[in-house]
């Protein structure tokens, strides 16, 4: 039996854990992913229980901001639903579709899958393309005082898992090493349908930003 409060608890709880985050991986970037993962669970057999549960802890302790250490998000998130009492299967999905929904460069080998877990990750793929997620690039870029754009260092879309939790290249080179990549890895229809107007919005802003770099705008 689910307690009815479990998804008002989780987000109080969500909303204390990231007061201080930084402004992409914010309480905001998490109710986002929330609206975009019921948006896309409406059209998908899922648990919706555990996809509203997998969007809220997803990014819980993201690993960029603990030194790279993966196992941190993971193991709160099961702490704070031990805590609550959710029964283990339900606990040990939330916590495989935590480890399993990052990027990492495009070469990460999910190790488990799911409906639930498609869609989820779908909805925070979803938040990095776009208008928000070209602003949500920008705000980690300059977190990490890098360089807007450098002509003279081109983007690496091969890196391997280490090496993209490493790079530092200027901030739109991201775009090419993971941006313009997720519109072809959306698992489910609707995240595929949205995907394709927000990348398309995505090519014009670089267009914009090369005529204007050229001093041709």
């Amino acid at each position: 039996m689910i307690n009815p409060d479990l998804i008002p608890r989780t987000i109080l709880f969500v909303k204390e854990k990231l007061e201080n985050a930084e402004g992409g991986h914010d309480w905001f970037h998490i109710e986002r992913v929330y609206k975009n993962t019921l948006l896309i669970a409406k059209n998908e057999a899922c648990n919706t229980i555990i996809v509203q549960l997998g969007a809220l802890l997803h990014d819980i302790a993201d690993s960029k901001f603990h030194n790279g250490d993966e196992t941190v998000g993971p193991r709160v998130a099961r702490e704070f639903l031990e805590s609550e009492n959710v029964d283990e299967e339900i606990i040990e999905h939330v916590v495989n579709i935590i480890e399993n929904i990052s990027y990492k460069g495009g070469n990460f080998e999910k190790k488990f899958t799911s409906i639930e877990l498609n869609v989820v990750q779908d909805a925070d793929r979803l938040d990095a393309i776009g208008a928000i997620g070209i602003a949500r690039t920008f705000n980690y870029g300059g977190f990490k005082n890098r360089t807007l754009y450098d002509p003279e260092i081109a983007p690496n879309s091969s890196m391997t898992k280490e090496e993209y939790k490493k790079n530092d290249s200027p901030t739109l080179n991201h775009f090419y090493e993971k941006l313009l990549l997720l519109k072809d890895k959306m698992n489910t229809e609707t995240g595929k349908q949205i995907a394709q107007e927000r990348h398309r919005y995505m090519e014009g802003f670089l267009a914009q930003f090369y005529a204007e770099w050229e001093g041709e705008k």
